[in-house]
């Protein structure tokens, strides 16, 4: 080889070395970003070019006729059927008592339904006949929200704590304590073993003032449940704010406190299902919990410390307005027959009855300060960021008829629910997608369009699910850069049935990139579909027949509105 062809080799090989190198050099750099960064810098230009693709019209807002009475529950609630007898009574001498969920269901939350049916089977005799009960499984805030409404009262009502007997008194129902435990459990903040060692190592220990604490300092993150449903939402909601003035939780004291703290809260779920997956995922450290469930959750027991706190969850036993004495008789003679050491040790083996020296740090609150405490949160829950949301609607031939009504109905009678400090936008979608309503403040005015583009929607053509979200999607972006401390949602309204347009694989990385919440409500729908759109960033997926989906979107406007 010639020196002049060995010198050649030889900046050829530099060359060589220099671009490998260099590309290794930037391979590794990018490796060290995290998938956020890399796919936020494009983000923009991808929503802007799935957007360019899609058939976009903006139709001119047309006012509608506004109800300015406040919110009625018993208006929204479904007809009592759609909630299961888990045991029918099997005499003319019975009582029905309303029980909620975590005792009266199935498997390991059955252990009502199971000592109801063993009652049932014993001929207990009451004033010389043969009595008898009826159980219906129902959660605890929507047997209230049947009770207080008038729209259906039991004889009986079994909620998980005395806060909801409270709420169900202060309403003017006539209400008796006949017993204020029929079985033992407790509420807790159910958190992983790391952070757990971690608030002890700053704090000293672990309660809800010193959890409330780290929140607020933006150390922790925690998710809890709808105060207006859930029985340990409601406890959590009042332990909280009595944390910050124990004198008195309606304080300006107290709800300061409870606004900063709150304002670091990532998450509120609709139900403890919603809750538990969202634990799953691990983007909570901790989260609210009854100790039954947590012993009966495997995954739990391994990686996370139950710390208790507020009111215990021990079952009391209300009798419910002007029952004749046979009807009281019956009722008190059940609950000695469940008290028994045979049914108390049957409730251990479920998961009841454990902590029992665990005693209530929070004493028994009024009625009327309670739902005082529900309207706080619902005003304070989102701080100092307000909310703006598009709703997408499916306006395809699938959805006429029923479908398309009560999707109608439901956004009517749940735009109640919104919030005043919130902005809104509504997006309709068949073959292609309208804009409705662009996206404004929820004034008078915006709410009289939002019902005037409401009443107008018709339903026919195809399914472009995605286009509609992306449309959503970049309504959103453009507000939020005219106003940055916004928090973004989207609620889609479909049967689920996406035939035109993009696929879910189109846009899923633009949504987790975005970290928009799309919260799915199905109209008799493929849930599965819907599901696999709000999982995406741990929203809620509602499967609500034609029935009960106006109570059920009213329900998780209020949580997430």
């Amino acid at each position: 080889m010639t020196g002049k062809s060995k010198f050649l080799l030889s900046v050829f090989i530099l060359v060589v070395v220099f671009i490998l190198i260099y590309l290794g050099v930037n391979f590794t750099s990018n490796l060290g970003k995290t998938k956020s960064q890399v796919t936020t810098e494009d983000a923009g230009k991808q929503l802007n070019k799935l957007y360019s693709n899609i058939s976009v019209t903006t139709e001119t807002p047309v006012k509608g006729q506004i109800d300015i009475n406040p919110a009625d529950v018993g208006e929204t609630l479904p007809d009592i059927s759609k909630f299961p007898i888990t045991v029918n009574n099997t005499t003319n001498q019975f009582v029905e008592i309303f029980s909620s969920t975590e005792k009266s269901g199935t498997g390991m939350d059955s252990w009502l339904a199971d000592v109801a049916t063993e009652f049932n089977n014993a001929n207990i005799q009451v004033n010389g006949k043969s009595a008898s009960v009826k159980i219906r499984n129902i959660a605890s805030g929507t047997a209230a929200d049947y009770i207080k409404s008038g729209k259906y009262i039991p004889d009986a009502y079994t909620p998980s704590n005395e806060l909801w007997g409270e709420m169900v008194k202060a309403s003017g129902v006539k209400t008796q304590l006949v017993s204020k435990r029929l079985v033992g459990n407790v509420p807790g903040i159910v958190i992983s073993k790391s952070k757990h060692d971690a608030l002890v190592a700053s704090y000293g220990s672990v309660n809800v003032k010193t959890v409330t604490e780290a929140i607020a300092n933006n150390e922790f993150s925690m998710g809890y449940t709808d105060p207006f449903a859930s029985s340990t939402g409601l406890n959590f909601l009042v332990t909280a704010l009595s944390t910050f003035d124990s004198s008195n939780i309606l304080s300006d004291k107290a709800v300061q406190g409870f606004e900063k703290f709150q304002a670091n809260v990532p998450f509120l779920a609709s139900t403890t299902i919603q809750m538990r997956d969202a634990a799953k995922s691990g983007m909570l450290d901790g989260f609210v919990l009854e100790y039954q469930t947590y012993l009966n959750t495997a995954d739990l027991k391994s990686g996370y410390i139950f710390s208790p706190f507020g009111m215990r969850h021990d079952s009391p036993l209300y009798a419910l307005g002007d029952l004749p004495k046979d009807k009281l008789d019956v009722i008190k003679k059940f609950t000695e027959f469940v008290t028994q050491d045979k049914y108390q040790k049957m409730a251990q083996e479920k998961g009841f009855n454990e902590l029992n020296d665990y005693k209530s740090e929070l004493a028994v609150v009024d009625g009327g300060l309670l739902s005082s405490a529900q309207r706080i949160w619902k005003e304070k829950k989102n701080g100092s960021k307000p909310i703006a949301a598009v709703f997408v609607t499916d306006v395809s031939g699938s959805m006429a008829g029923e479908p398309i009504n009560r999707l109608k109905e439901s956004l009517l009678k749940g735009q109640k629910y919104l919030g005043k400090d919130n902005s809104i936008g509504l997006v309709s979608y068949s073959n292609d997608v309208t804009i409705n309503l662009p996206i404004q403040k929820y004034d008078t005015t915006q709410q009289s369009m939002f019902v005037g583009a409401v009443n107008s929607l018709q339903a026919d053509g195809g399914t472009a699910t995605f286009d509609g979200i992306i449309v959503a999607l970049k309504m959103l972006q453009d507000e939020k850069a005219v106003n940055p401390s916004m928090k973004p949602m989207i609620f889609v309204l479909s049967d689920g049935e996406t035939n035109l347009g993009y696929s879910l694989k189109d846009i899923k990385d633009l949504v987790a990139t975005y970290k928009v919440p799309i919260y799915t409500i199905g109209y008799n729908a493929d849930i599965e579909a819907l599901q696999s759109i709000s999982s995406i960033n741990e929203a809620a997926s509602i499967n609500a027949d034609t029935d009960d989906v106006v109570y059920k979107i009213a329900n998780l406007f209020n949580v997430q509105m």
